[in-house]
């Protein structure tokens, strides 16, 4: 199943990236797509973390969207901060608690912290990660624990 669903991005990706669709590149981007997963199948890569399909849809419909919208008022927060004259800017370092139980959970914790303007996950350890923010409120966000339960109820 995983190597089907491995074999079916992949081509995708690859029409999606090449944009011309002639039989040749489609030819092309089969044979590319078969290779890649031939090759991941033989390194056993093929798993529950290097190809998470299960974790696939409530990613899509629930967890992107809501990190694209953080990532926009991010965005807009950090433009506004950096375009005072006064430039208010408070960086700030300190641990955030995780209560993620596998690597890929704490991984996408971790990321989606560095995806976020302004907030940069420095360290990474089992029970916790070390944050860089730009300012007190990016930590105050993290410690809410928002994130953190949609990333916990996405693993």
């Amino acid at each position: 199943m995983r190597a089907a669903s491995l074999f079916i991005v992949l081509l995708i990706f690859w029409l999606l990236l090449s944009g011309v669709y002639k039989p040749f590149l489609i030819g092309s981007g089969l044979a590319v797509a078969a290779a890649s997963v031939f090759l991941a199948r033989r390194m056993e890569v093929i798993d529950h973390e290097g190809h998470p399909i299960d974790h696939a849809f409530k990613a899509i419909l629930v967890y992107w969207p809501w990190l694209i919208k953080e990532i926009c008022i991010s965005a807009l927060k950090v433009s506004k901060t950096i375009l005072q004259p006064k430039l208010d800017i408070n960086p700030k370092m300190e641990l955030v608690e995780l209560s993620q139980k596998t690597d890929l959970g704490r991984t996408i914790f971790a990321n989606s912290i560095t995806l976020t303007p302004g907030t940069i996950a420095v360290e990474i350890n089992k029970n916790s990660v070390l944050v860089h923010a730009l300012s007190e409120d990016g930590i105050t966000d993290l410690n809410k624990g928002e994130m953190d339960s949609l990333v916990s109820k996405l693993e």
